[in-house]
């Protein structure tokens, strides 16, 4: 710093007050200076620095010299390193991969689930949304353990959720206005491979769509099946339409999965497990026709979008998708079932902060309203207990 700088701070000429920070520091002096009931401007006069000082510590653009560390530390009844620290987040830590990464992609996403690190690779498989997303680390050459790139106390704050409901994307979003604590890292996945990550302790919720062919509901009974005795609450999200998306007009006049075997429609899949997949092949099943009669029932895409872009690409003639996702792409629909999606919660994350603060933001009118004016959509079962496992 020069002269001037160092005497906007209040200290004399060569008495460098500050340096930029470069190192990972953590700095928890605004706790400790609120917790003493002190303004900025009191504390700066105490320990002897202008209260701009005290703004730059707190936002992390300069750490203190010793002198002002330790005048601090005594105003404030603590020790130095209660007031800044390291952040060991910059140190490799061991970490569950839940897919392999092909080198050199080494950039992940992360989650502490209860006591342990899980990562997911940042690619177009597991992303709700296209383009590029922020990495939480970066993997060792080995896979085993990752760099962080955000600080621990930020990862603390965040829940990851598995699902396919591209409303969740909303739902996080809501979240983030209600407070800057809830965090919520939303990833994509099928209904059967949400909950067995779930069961597998991969992530802290689970989304799940499944239609109900009889009186049982088919979302508890799977949840209950794939959490094997795990306790855990399963609430109402959303409520939309499922069916097939086609090109603008419906050229070929489909009407239903029995038009899909004829000979000139290119069909596009969803892979096994997913639960669009699983309403196919029984409407299928009724019809008396197997995958075998349709042109296009192996090739599989991962994702409601990338359905959607083979359809308006014409790659494909029909995909499996919602409705809204047929209207954001400009498409045609053609209904096949109204569904429930229920957000699985086990009971022993209840209490995170972040789930909390989803739980209290399903109950509100601005998410409901969103929810309700999104094509084939309705809300007025979201945030409905609907039992528990």
């Amino acid at each position: 710093m020069n002269d001037s700088s160092e005497a906007c701070y209040g200290f004399s000429e060569g008495e460098v007050a500050m340096k930029p920070t470069r190192d990972p520091v953590v700095c928890s002096l605004k706790a400790a200076r609120k917790s003493k009931g002190l303004s900025q401007s009191e504390l700066a006069e105490r320990v002897g620095v202008k209260r701009q000082a005290i703004y730059d510590m707190e936002t992390g653009r300069y750490v203190p010299n010793t002198t002002v560390a330790l005048r601090m530390a005594k105003e404030l009844g603590c020790r130095v390193e209660d007031l800044f620290a390291l952040d060991a987040s910059e140190d490799e830590q061991p970490v569950t991969l839940v897919e392999e990464v092909e080198m050199p992609h080494r950039r992940v996403s992360v989650a502490r689930v209860r006591d342990r690190l899980v990562a997911y690779p940042l690619d177009g498989k597991w992303l709700l949304s296209d383009g590029f997303q922020a990495a939480d680390g970066l993997l060792s050459s080995a896979g085993s353990h990752v760099q962080l790139l955000q600080r621990n106390e930020h990862l603390e704050k965040k829940v990851l959720l598995l699902g396919c409901d591209p409303a969740f994307a909303i739902l996080g979003a809501h979240a983030s206005r209600w407070t800057a604590d809830a965090g919520v890292q939303c990833r994509f996945a099928s209904s059967h491979l949400a909950l067995q990550r779930l069961a597998a302790g991969h992530a802290h919720l689970a989304g799940t769509h499944l239609h109900n062919p009889s009186s049982v509901d088919s979302n508890l009974a799977l949840a209950q099946k794939v959490l094997a005795g795990s306790k855990a609450m399963v609430i109402a999200f959303s409520f939309f339409e499922e069916g097939l998306m086609v090109a603008p007009g419906n050229p070929l006049r489909i009407r239903s999965v029995a038009d899909l075997a004829r000979e000139e429609v290119r069909f596009v899949n969803r892979e096994p497990g997913a639960a669009l997949r699983v309403l196919l092949d029984e409407r299928l099943a009724k019809a008396g026709l197997t995958g075998e009669c349709i042109r296009g029932y192996n090739h599989l895409v991962s994702n409601h979008n990338r359905c959607a872009q083979m359809v308006a690409f014409q790659l494909s003639d029909a995909a499996l998708g919602l409705r809204a996702v047929a209207a954001a792409h400009g498409l045609d629909f053609v209904p096949m079932e109204a569904v429930r999606c229920d957000l699985v919660i086990p009971c022993d994350f209840l209490d995170l902060p972040a789930v909390k603060i989803l739980l209290d933001v399903l109950q509100t009118r601005a998410l409901r309203n969103e929810l309700a004016s999104l094509p084939g959509y309705e809300s007025a079962c979201t945030g409905e207990v609907i039992g528990q496992v």
